[in-house]
C-alpha cells in the first residue's frame, strides 16, 4: 500500500496526433501516399484532440423573436423537408397593418368554354359554313350573347376583338398550377403600395372534384400586399380587362375580397327567390296556366326576361304582368307549391348557415303567398314579397298589387331594416340574386353575389358564382368542402 501511495503519477495514455495518422484505414496501409495532400475529412477523435489546446471565444447568439428576417428567413432542412419560417401572410409586425387580398377561383365545370373556331368543334365544319358569317352564327353552339361578338356586322367600324383561347384545355379542366401561376403573374403587374417591393402569396384548395383525379375546383389565394388603392380601387380591379381575360382563358370565376374579419364571419344572408332559391320564375308559372290567349305565357316570359336584364323598369313591368293574370283563381298559389323546384344546394346551405348562427331572409319580387310558404319550408327567418289583390266575391285575381312593390329600392330598404333590427353591421351582410332588381341590395350589403346571373349583374356584383350548387357560397367565407359537409350534416 505504501509503495502504491508514494508512486509517481501515472503517465497519460499515448495517442496518435493528426500529423501521425490519417482518417482512413486504407490510406494508413497503402504503400504510396501522395505528398502534401490535405485531408478532406478528419474523424471525431482528431477534432477533439485538436480542440484541447485551442481557445474558444464565445460569440453572440441572436435569439429568434418570432418574426424572421425577410432578407434571411430561418429554414428547416431535414429528411426531405425544406420549410422557410417566413410569415408574410400571417400577423403583421407591431404597429403595421396587413393589406391582404383574397382571390377565390371557381372553375366553371358546368359551362366549359369552346375554342374560337366557328363553327364549334362539336359540329362538323363545312366549306359553306366557313364562307357565310350568318350561317356560322346560326349553326354554332357559341352563345349569341357572348361578348365581344364574332359577327363583323355588329362592328362596322373595326373588327371584333379576338377572344383568348381556352388554356384549361391544355393544362387541365380544373384550377391547375399553371392557372394559379398565371393569376399571380397578372397581379404582379399592378403597382404595389408605397414602401412595398415584393408580392407574397399563399394558397389552399377548398374543393376537389368528385372524380378519380381529385383535381382542385375551388382555390383560395391570399396575396400580400394588395395592389395600391391609389392606383386602382377594388371595385375597378374586379372589372379590370386583364381579370376578365384571365377568367375567359382559364374558364374560372374570380372573386376578389379584402381579407378582413367580416369576410369570414357573415351574420345576415339575404336571397332573391325566383331563379335563385328556386330555379323558376313564379310569374311565368302563373302565366302558363292561362290558355287563352295562347301566347300569354310567352309574352309574360319576355317581359320577365327584359326586366331581369335591366332593360325595363321592374315596378312597371311587374304591374303590367300582374294585369295579364287577371281572372286567375286565388287558389293557384296553393296549387303551385308542389311545382316549385328548389335550387341545388339550398337546403344544406341554409342548414349550415343556421348552425353558424347566421340570420337569413328572402326578398322576392314575386308573390307573398308562395314566398312565405317557401320560407317556412326552408327555415328562413324573414320573408317579404308582393301581395296581389284577390276579389272576395269571386276569389280571383283582380290584376292589382297591394302596397309598395318589392323592387330594387324596396329590397335595399328591407335589407337595411332587417340588419338594423338584428343589430348587424352591413359589412357582415351578404345579398344573393340574379336579376337587375337585386343590384341595389347587393351594393348595400358587404358582399353581393351574382348567382348564375344576367350579364349586367355578373359585371356589377362583388362576386359571382356560376355553378350547379348554391352551397359554393360558403367557399367565399373560406370554408373547405370538408368543413361544409360538417356544417350541413
Amino acid at each position: 500500500m505504501a509503495e502504491q501511495t508514494g508512486a509517481s503519477p501515472r503517465q497519460s495514455r499515448p495517442s496518435m496526433t493528426a500529423a501521425m495518422r490519417s482518417s482512413s484505414f486504407l490510406r494508413e496501409h497503402q504503400q504510396y501516399r501522395p505528398p502534401h495532400k490535405p485531408e478532406n475529412h478528419y474523424g471525431i477523435d482528431t477534432v477533439v484532440e485538436d480542440l484541447q489546446a485551442a481557445s474558444i471565444s464565445p460569440r453572440e447568439i441572436s435569439h429568434f423573436k418570432g418574426i424572421p428576417s425577410l432578407e434571411n428567413p430561418p429554414k428547416i432542412v431535414e429528411s426531405g423537408v425544406s420549410h422557410e419560417l417566413s410569415h408574410p401572410n400571417c400577423t403583421p409586425r407591431p404597429g403595421a397593418r396587413s393589406q391582404r387580398l383574397v382571390a377565390t377561383l371557381f372553375y366553371r365545370s358546368t359551362a366549359p368554354r369552346i375554342s374560337n373556331a366557328i363553327p364549334s368543334p362539336k359540329k362538323d365544319p363545312s366549306p359553306a359554313r366557313s364562307r357565310s358569317p350568318s350561317l356560322r352564327t346560326a349553326e354554332s353552339d357559341i352563345p349569341p350573347t357572348m361578348a365581344p361578338s364574332s359577327s363583323l356586322e355588329s362592328f362596322p367600324l373595326e373588327p371584333p376583338t379576338a377572344e383568348p383561347e381556352p388554356l384549361d384545355h391544355l393544362y387541365g379542366s380544373y384550377v391547375s398550377s399553371m392557372c394559379i401561376t398565371s393569376f399571380l403573374h397578372l397581379l404582379s403587374t399592378f403597382p404595389l403600395p408605397p414602401g412595398s417591393t415584393d408580392l407574397t402569396s399563399a394558397h389552399r384548395c377548398l374543393k376537389l372534384d368528385a372524380g378519380q383525379g381529385n383535381h382542385p375546383m375551388v382555390v383560395e389565394l391570399t396575396v400580400s400586399p394588395a395592389p395600391s388603392v391609389d392606383y386602382l380601387s377594388l371595385a375597378d380591379l374586379r372589372k379590370h380587362e386583364l381579370i376578365y381575360r384571365f377568367e375567359r382563358e382559364w374558364n374560372v370565376d374570380v372573386a376578389l375580397r379584402v381579407d378582413n374579419l367580416w369576410r369570414r364571419y357573415p351574420r345576415l344572408v339575404v336571397f332573391d327567390m325566383d331563379s335563385t332559391l328556386i330555379t323558376q320564375e313564379v310569374i311565368d308559372l302563373l302565366a302558363a296556366t292561362i290558355k287563352d290567349p295562347p301566347d300569354l305565357a310567352a309574352r309574360v316570359a319576355d317581359i320577365t326576361h327584359r326586366a331581369m336584364l335591366g332593360e325595363l323598369e321592374f315596378d312597371s313591368a311587374f304591374r303590367e304582368r300582374v294585369k295579364l293574370l287577371t281572372g286567375l283563381p286565388g287558389t293557384i298559389f296553393h296549387e303551385l307549391r308542389p311545382v316549385l323546384e328548389v335550387t341545388n344546394g339550398v337546403r344544406p346551405l341554409l342548414q349550415a348557415l343556421k348552425r353558424l348562427g347566421v340570420k337569413t331572409a328572402v326578398l322576392s319580387g314575386g308573390f307573398l303567398p308562395l314566398t312565405s310558404w317557401l320560407a317556412g319550408e326552408l327555415g328562413i327567418d324573414y320573408a317579404h314579397a308582393n301581395e296581389v289583390v284577390i276579389d272576395e266575391a269571386t276569389g280571383r285575381l283582380t290584376g292589382e298589387v297591394k302596397g309598395r312593390i318589392v323592387g330594387k329600392e324596396r329590397k335595399r330598404e328591407l335589407l337595411i331594416e332587417i340588419a338594423e333590427k338584428e343589430g348587424i353591421p352591413l359589412e357582415q351582410a351578404v345579398a344573393v340574386g340574379d336579376g337587375a332588381n337585386d343590384l341595389l341590395m347587393m351594393k348595400a350589403a358587404g358582399l353581393g353575389v351574382a348567382w348564375n346571373a344576367k350579364p349586367r349583374v355578373q359585371m356589377e356584383a362583388s362576386a359571382r358564382i356560376n355553378g350547379d350548387t348554391l352551397l359554393d357560397l360558403l367557399h367565399l367565407f373560406g370554408f373547405t368542402d370538408e368543413e361544409i359537409q360538417q356544417l350541413a350534416a
